[in-house]
């Protein structure tokens, strides 16, 4: 669970109902079915007809993941890519048959099947680089139908709230009743705002953040499968793929890396 996410819904709940409350504000005026039914309705139907359905669906489904991210395990698949290598490296490629069949990650499997296959070090980039691109371009636009609907909300509330005036200017001939009408009325502009800049537009940007990293853990793979194909030195790939990792771990990795340098026989037989 990300709690970030949680402590900034409560906080943003709170700002709202603590100012109404400061101000001697009615919270109960905050509660307008009509106007919720306006700006949530008019948003997601604007949504849906410029979202093609497989991507709403994924949108939809991806929204959870401002609460509960997929976990990041760049680090582990670091440590998994170079004990690889040196599996390939004292028995050959083919020894990694077994492991890839152990898979449940299909980008992993479909890698290193094609390390095994001795498919060249270019082509494995290309296929897995192809996947990367449309993986990522999926769920990136899916993350983007929030900002579309951060885009709308806004402009629905004003259109909620025009239609409450009309309401009220209807009923002129009973002024004790237009104050509490015209605040009504605005109401659906609350909804409008306060979703799109409170909930909306943050999630969109959660989501755009954590599908890049996901495009970086895909990316070291990728990096990783190629230096498997090539069997190239473990502690140059581990110190190669820990740029794909974030700053404290990369620098935490980078200790770990200069011990084992520091340790190893410097002979040829001992880079292994």
């Amino acid at each position: 669970m990300d709690i970030l996410s949680i402590i900034g819904i409560v906080l943003a709940l709170g700002s709202i109902i603590g100012s109404m409350t400061l101000d001697g504000g009615n919270l109960l005026s905050l509660l307008q079915l009509s106007a919720l039914i306006i700006v949530g309705g008019g948003t997601f139907a604007a949504t849906m007809l410029q979202t093609p359905l497989p991507i709403f669906i994924r949108g939809l489904k991806m929204a959870m993941w401002a609460f509960f991210p997929p976990k990041d395990d760049r680090p582990e698949q670091l440590r998994q890519i170079t004990d690889w290598l040196r599996i390939a490296r004292h028995q050959f490629v083919l020894a990694l048959d077994p492991v890839a069949e152990q898979q449940t990650d299909p980008f992993i499997k479909q890698a290193l099947r094609l390390v095994v296959d001795g498919v060249e070090a270019p082509q494995i980039r290309i296929v897995l680089e192809s996947n990367i691109q449309t993986s990522s371009h999926e769920e990136m636009v899916a993350a983007e139908m929030y900002e579309a609907m951060g885009g709308y909300a806004p402009t629905v509330g004003i259109l909620g709230a025009v239609m409450g005036l009309i309401t009220v200017m209807a009923h002129l001939d009973d002024p004790s009743k237009l104050g509490e009408g015209i605040a009504t009325a605005f109401v659906a502009t609350v909804y409008g705002v306060a979703s799109a800049n409170l909930l909306f537009l943050p999630i969109a940007g959660k989501l755009k953040f954590l599908v890049k990293r996901r495009i970086r853990r895909l990316e070291m793979i990728t990096e990783g499968m190629i230096g498997i194909a090539v069997l190239e030195s473990p502690l140059q790939l581990e110190m190669r793929l820990r740029s794909f990792l974030e700053h404290g771990e990369a620098a935490e990795g980078g200790d770990h890396a200069q011990d084992d340098a520091a340790s190893a026989n410097p002979s040829p037989a001992g880079a292994d």
